[in-house]
């Protein structure tokens, strides 16, 4: 059984026992998160697809860790005008274990 999710603007193929990284959740450290924004269920050869979410799927979501990715260097500059600019960024994340897809 697995399900498409989608979680801070992006999509996801889980299955229960997954693990993966999401944009931050404002979630603390060992809590449950319940994601309805479920697009596609298969479960047992039958693929069950939502216009535009599967009415009643949910994705139950368990959150291991926060951290930051790795950074990253933004450089802005123009040729002969004596203009730079150097920034860095690292982007955060949270850690999540699938615990169970319900549909």
């Amino acid at each position: 059984m697995y399900a498409v999710i989608e979680t801070g603007g992006k999509q996801f193929k889980v299955s229960e026992g997954d693990l993966f990284y999401v944009e931050k959740l404002d979630v603390n450290v060992g809590d449950t998160v319940t994601i309805d924004q479920v697009l596609l269920v298969e479960k047992d050869g039958v693929v069950n697809i939502g216009t535009p979410v599967v009415a009643g799927a949910t994705a139950v979501l368990k959150v291991v860790e926060h951290g930051k990715g790795e950074k990253i260097i933004v450089f802005k500059f123009k040729a002969k005008k004596n203009y730079r600019r150097k920034q860095g960024h690292r982007q955060p994340y949270t850690k999540v274990l699938v615990e169970a897809i319900q549909a």
